[in-house]
């Protein structure tokens, strides 16, 4: 029995790849899409086959699962309300901006059972997905050095125009990836410095549990020629550099659509990416942001 599934959000990452995922799913039924812009809600859904709402609350009254891509602020207080109405979650990351919004939602996804997946995109292909499970079985890591570096306000780039990434920066939109390739494979973090550098840039430090440490470096508005993407662990066994993801966005969100689908059947409320790995995500990134506006290393707390 398909899952009926609704779209919070009618940008191009809500259209290009989660509606895309969605209509071509074998195993969802998709309803309709929701926005803050209701002509862009309408050519979305005249493209889709499904039906524009003009108020989130009906759309999500009317399907068992939500799927969501709006700014994490935005996300936070729709998730709430979905998981409130007992429907499941399909979230993109951050899964909020702020620590008590992302504790509320687990809280509520906890307390009615619900199956979450929070979408951190190169956790959802095969070949990442292996090498950090057989890095996390070696063990003997010291740690990590990762970097970063976007350049997506250049012209043309579709994710360029958007308030929240100018404002927040690299820590915030492409700092969760970083932590959901780290945290699998050193553990917690206990304490985060962080340092701004030129172009927008966030350096970030963290301690893990047994002492490893990560070294982040975060850019939306590196240089062109600077463009780079590279994880590297490195310990008693030598280097370790984390591949390149082997599948598209669309195809890794259906991936994820698998899962949740999955946990839903089988009533499992836990998956390596659901919302309190979001939370455990938010934690450390507000941590390191008040650590980098208040030039002092931040102690986290410990949480379930």
């Amino acid at each position: 029995m398909s899952v009926r599934f609704g779209l919070l959000g009618t940008g191009f990452w809500a259209s290009e790849t989660q509606a895309t995922a969605l209509a071509a799913h074998s195993g969802t039924d998709f309803v309709g899409v929701w926005g803050r812009d209701p002509a862009k809600a309408t050519v979305l859904a005249e493209r889709f086959g499904i039906r524009p709402y003009d108020d989130p609350d009906a759309l999500i009254g009317d399907v068992d699962a939500v799927a969501i891509a709006l700014p994490p602020d935005v996300q936070a207080g729709l998730a709430l309300r979905a998981a409130r109405a007992g429907r499941h979650l399909l979230l993109d990351k951050p899964l909020a901006l702020d620590r008590d919004d992302a504790a509320a939602i687990v809280a509520e996804v906890a307390a009615a059972n619900l199956a979450s997946v929070v979408f951190f995109t190169n956790r959802f292909s095969a070949n990442v997905d292996a090498f950090l499970r057989e890095t996390a079985e070696t063990g003997g890591w010291d740690g990590v050095r990762a970097t970063m570096f976007a350049a997506i306000f250049q012209p043309g780039n579709p994710f360029g125009a958007s308030p929240w990434r100018r404002e927040r920066g690299g820590l915030w939109d492409i700092g969760p990836h970083a932590l959901s390739i780290i945290l699998p494979v050193l553990g917690p973090v206990r304490e985060v410095t962080a340092v701004d550098g030129p172009r927008g840039t966030v350096h970030m430090v963290a301690r893990h549990d047994a002492g490893q440490v990560s070294t982040l470096a975060l850019s939306l508005d590196a240089a062109p020629a600077a463009v780079s993407h590279e994880f590297v662990f490195y310990g008693e066994h030598g280097l370790a550099t984390v591949p390149s993801g082997d599948r598209t966005a669309v195809d890794a969100f259906g991936t994820a659509l698998d899962q949740l689908l999955h946990a839903i059947a089988t009533g499992s409320t836990r998956h390596p990416c659901d919302v309190r790995f979001g939370r455990e995500v938010v934690d450390i990134l507000a941590a390191a942001d008040t650590a980098r506006r208040e030039r002092r290393t931040v102690e986290l707390p410990r949480t379930e």
